[in-house]
């Protein structure tokens, strides 16, 4: 059974930071993948992605120049630094399979997520 497992979430202080993994099944390992997170309160929304071959990586405003995206086979990593409170959120790992690098909607496969809390 296909599926991807987050994991590295804990609490932060702002400022500090912290090293998300996903690892999905290993047929996911020539596919194309994203990190997203979801706020309390609020929609998922894009955070990172990543191509199946490491060579190309994609950011959401709210990320560039913190978070870095990198990959080795089957696991991929989210790299958090200089962590803010509005960076508090559940943090998915996902597949795509649409054309759309930011949309929810060209991603399939989610696993639980990784809860970040980041107090001031």
């Amino acid at each position: 059974q296909e599926q991807v497992v987050e994991s590295g979430g804990g609490l932060v202080q702002a400022g500090g930071s912290l090293r998300l993994s996903c690892e999905a099944s290993t047929i996911f390992s020539t596919s194309n993948m994203g990190w997203f997170r979801q706020p309390p309160g609020k929609e998922r929304e894009f955070v990172a992605a990543i191509s199946w071959t490491g060579d190309g990586t994609y950011y959401a405003d709210s990320g560039k120049g913190r978070f870095t995206i990198s990959r080795d086979k089957n696991m991929v990593y989210l790299q958090m630094n200089s962590l803010i409170p509005k960076d508090a959120a559940i943090y998915y790992c996902s597949v795509k399979y649409g054309s759309n690098w930011s949309s929810v909607c060209s991603y399939h496969y989610w696993g639980e997520g990784t809860q970040v809390t980041v107090f001031a």
